[in-house]
């Protein structure tokens, strides 16, 4: 039985067998006992990307009590869901979504802003969705399902994306600050699904 531990653009947690791209957490948010986790959704604002590989570092899921590993489809899922880059395993991406904030930011004032930006209460906040051409890796919302800009709309799954036209959209997923992030030079990394070509379009 798969662990409750993957996570939508919604940033909700749910349970089901299906490989991600990324991990990351929200800190301590499983029981001591049975890997299952315990009613709160994050216990810190940094909401982190990690890398699955790291130093060939290799941990129990869910046993260890410094953090909660959750996973990503991809790094635009997680970015929808409220998370950033993590400064050790991926300085790199880390350095290049700081700079792409006016006047480079502290972690601190990141960390602030996101939070402010994810959540109204317990429920993923929605934004309107900026007019104009968008950014490649910003994920919008229609109801219960979410959809990833990537030169078309395509329809998030936990096991990657798929073509289709979007009905009407209720608001951008993706926290402002990243959205202006991305507008700014930075590409997230997308599921290998999100660059198939399907008949009748063009890549």
């Amino acid at each position: 039985m798969p662990l409750q531990n993957r996570v939508t653009p919604f940033g909700d947690i749910i349970a089901v067998d299906a490989r991600s791209m990324f991990t990351g957490n929200r800190g301590i948010l499983h029981l001591p006992k049975g890997r299952r986790l315990a009613s709160r959704r994050w216990t810190t604002k940094a909401w982190l990307i990690c890398r699955c590989d790291f130093q060939g570092r290799r941990r129990d899921v869910m046993t260890g009590r410094k953090w909660t590993e959750l996973f990503f489809l991809d790094e635009a899922t997680a970015l929808a869901a409220g998370h950033r880059p993590c400064f050790l395993c991926r300085r790199g991406a880390a350095l290049r979504f700081r700079d792409g904030w006016n006047s480079a930011p502290s972690v601190k004032v990141m960390d602030a802003a996101l939070h402010s930006e994810r959540l109204n209460g317990r429920d993923k906040r929605l934004h309107p969705l900026p007019s104009g051409p968008l950014p490649v890796g910003v994920i919008a919302a229609s109801g219960h399902t979410s959809w990833l800009w990537a030169g078309r709309w395509l329809e998030w799954s936990p096991r990657g994306y798929s073509a289709s036209e979007p009905p009407d959209l209720d608001g951008m997923l993706t926290p402002p600050s990243s959205y202006a992030v991305m507008k700014a030079g930075y590409r997230p990394v997308l599921h290998p699904s999100a660059y198939v070509k399907e008949a009748g379009h063009d890549q």
